[in-house]
């Protein structure tokens, strides 16, 4: 929504408001949407390309990396975090705000709100890494960034669950349990499909059977989707907020 007008030769500051939870759809919409274009794309015009293993053994299912490493898919791909990045650590630095309102006077938590925030930003930072960075361009700085997103938003997620488990001990609002009861239950779908994408890359590399492979590619579309869903929880914490953007303008006398 916008507003602003002219009140006696005077232009007002135009404001420009969003609900905070329109503003956390599109923001995780943009990669989930972005993801999606590039494995439909990667599946129905560069398949052989997209799914061809080290071992040639049968693969049905292109990885995220080979998805986002071809073109045009790369540079969707690239738009889409590019442009999710900067609401993302809007989205940290609001929370940050929140459990240093909610835990001034409890050390632990207090202090547990700083590396919250340290994790958010790093798992930003490792996507953006293993987005720009191909894994047919160089591969080990695309597997850091890789391995830097699935620690950091792993830890990420645990902090916070713990802290919403302290919001909700003292918290009446059904809301508040809501999030902590989701955001539980994704942390632990996230953390089995992670088991499950590891366990068939080791099985795929170790024995190079058919199959395998699609399978680690499954499960790591998943890790990916249930990490996305956990972010989107953030629609109840911040349910009546909005995000704002005003322009003032001042008069200038020369």
């Amino acid at each position: 929504m916008l507003q602003g007008s002219s009140i006696l030769g005077h232009e007002r500051p135009l404001v420009i408001r969003v609900s905070f939870p329109a503003c956390v759809v599109a923001t995780v919409c943009l990669p989930l949407l972005g993801l999606i274009t590039c494995v439909f794309i990667s599946s129905i015009f560069h398949y052989e390309d997209s799914t061809s293993t080290h071992c040639q053994v049968p693969n049905y299912l292109p990885s995220i990396s080979a998805s986002i490493s071809l073109s045009p898919e790369c540079h969707i791909w690239r738009f889409c975090i590019g442009l999710h990045s900067a609401p993302r650590i809007l989205v940290a630095f609001t929370y940050f705000r929140f459990y240093k309102t909610r835990f001034s006077s409890r050390c632990p938590e207090s202090s547990l709100c700083c590396f919250n925030l340290a994790f958010s930003v790093c798992e930003n930072l490792g996507l953006l890494l293993l987005t720009y960075v191909s894994s047919s361009e160089t591969y080990f700085v695309h597997k850091e960034g890789f391995v830097l997103f699935i620690v950091s938003s792993l830890i990420h997620m645990l902090i916070t669950c713990r802290l919403w488990k302290t919001i909700k001990k003292y918290s009446l609002s059904p809301e508040d349990a809501k999030s902590h009861h989701w955001k539980v239950r994704f942390l632990l779908l996230n953390i089995s499909f992670c088991a499950f994408a590891v366990f068939f890359y080791w099985k795929h590399n170790m024995y190079c059977e058919s199959g395998s492979y699609t399978l680690f590619a499954l499960f790591e579309y998943l890790v990916v989707f249930s990490n996305m869903a956990f972010h989107l929880t953030a629609v109840w914490d911040f349910k009546s907020r909005e995000v704002m953007v005003i322009s003032s303008s001042e008069d200038k006398d020369f």
